[in-house]
């Protein structure tokens, strides 16, 4: 099985957008191809909603190899909702009481905004966010609202701080009760406790019959640090912040020049 995630390892970042080009580049179309023909699982994993996922999946031509109609499984949420496709439909999520922990970010960072997954739609929301950072609609909502019932997922996001100020304030609040993974900005993404990218690729392993030692994750991100450890061979972008490299048995080139393809020629030619 190929794990792979999306931004920043197939699909491109816009220079100063916070946001990567939708479109999915032709070496690693090819790649991708190239393991599905070999008859490998090829199975998508990423901080983003369902709703934003299948449109990469369909770019990418994925399919199941293994069974006449092609259904495919998908992480997201960060490993908190998986998915079969097409057509859609969510068949494992874990959720949790996010408000005591989006409270005490809040108390630290009180002009954040806050989102959750409106499924299907895009976000509920307590103010705009930056424009391309979310996909689908943007629904305000008042906070409260937003975290009056259990939620499978939590972002916050302050345009104004770093990722190194949320990676101090989370270290020093401890969030119990939640697990959290910062990203490439000050934007941070609650989960509960011991959901992540592996926990739900590890699902659907054992859905196939897969052993992590026959898995192959390539990721770039924080949230993807659990992942690359769990897979028998787990490969950071060459852009990849230190603590993602360390984590990751190999580097590969940086997004902007294919790295994943090259990752996957290694193996699938």
């Amino acid at each position: 099985m190929v794990a792979l995630d999306i931004d920043g390892t197939l699909l491109k970042w816009v220079d100063g957008a916070g946001s990567t080009h939708e479109e999915v580049p032709a070496a690693v179309h090819d790649a991708v191809q190239r393991v599905l023909t070999a008859g490998s699982y090829v199975v998508l994993a990423s901080g983003r909603a369902p709703h934003s996922m299948t449109a990469i999946a369909d770019q990418l031509g994925l399919r199941d190899p293994h069974v006449p109609d092609g259904r495919l499984w998908i992480v997201a949420s960060n490993g908190s909702v998986i998915v079969r496709y097409p057509p859609m439909e969510i068949v494992h999520e874990e959720t949790f009481d996010a408000a005591p922990a989006v409270h005490a970010v809040l108390q630290r960072h009180p002009d954040a905004l806050v989102a959750i997954e409106e499924r299907g739609v895009g976000y509920r929301v307590s103010a705009p966010f930056p424009e391309g950072e979310l996909g689908g609609e943007s629904i305000v909502t008042r906070l409260e609202d937003l975290v009056s019932a259990p939620v499978s997922r939590v972002i916050i996001r302050d345009p104004q701080a770093t990722a190194e100020d949320f990676v101090a304030m989370a270290a020093e609040l401890g969030l119990h009760g939640t697990d959290y993974v910062v990203g490439w900005t000050a934007w941070m993404d609650l989960a509960p406790v011991g959901v992540s990218k592996a926990s739900g690729l590890r699902y659907v392993a054992e859905q196939l019959g897969i052993g992590a030692e026959d898995v192959l994750a390539i990721g770039d991100g924080r949230n993807d640090i659990e992942m690359l450890t769990w897979a028998g061979r787990g490969v950071a972008m060459g852009q990849a912040v230190q603590e993602v490299r360390d984590a990751a048995d190999d580097v590969t080139a940086q997004v902007d020049e294919d790295g994943a393809a090259i990752e996957l020629d290694r193996w699938f030619v």
